[in-house]
């Protein structure tokens, strides 16, 4: 099971730091204009935000474990990509973008087997 979350873990680092950085370098136009029409709702601010908190994640789920610092980070940081894919799915389902919700849906089981396996029987602290 340990195998498993560390391949969902990289996974989901890999996608969530390749959204992220898009998400935190681009501008909003060329972000919507991509397929992200959903960006149209949102300040270039908040955008940057949401980019730079998906990086974070990214290196939340991957470093503490890998460094042996504060592991209690690698859970916590999927928690976070549960409410965000929350968030996303929320979002989509408003704009009537039903195509974009089963990935959602799939990143929000995937961090949430993560958040469940490294808070319980896989913890780092155990």
């Amino acid at each position: 099971m340990n195998v498993v979350l560390w391949i969902i873990a990289g996974l989901l680092a890999a996608a969530f730091l390749a959204a992220g950085v898009m998400k935190a370098t681009q501008p909003k136009d060329k972000l919507a204009a991509s397929g992200m029409g959903w960006a149209e709702d949102f300040s270039p601010g908040t955008l940057k935000a949401i980019g730079v908190l998906e990086v974070l994640a990214a290196i939340g789920l991957i470093l503490p474990a890998v460094l042996d610092i504060a592991p209690v980070l690698v859970p916590l940081a999927a928690l976070g990509l549960v409410l965000m894919m929350i968030g996303a799915v929320v979002v989509h389902a408003r704009r009537r973008e039903n195509q974009a919700i089963p990935i959602n849906l799939v990143l929000l089981v995937l961090a949430a087997v993560v958040a469940w396996g490294r808070f319980g029987p896989q913890s780092f602290t155990a």
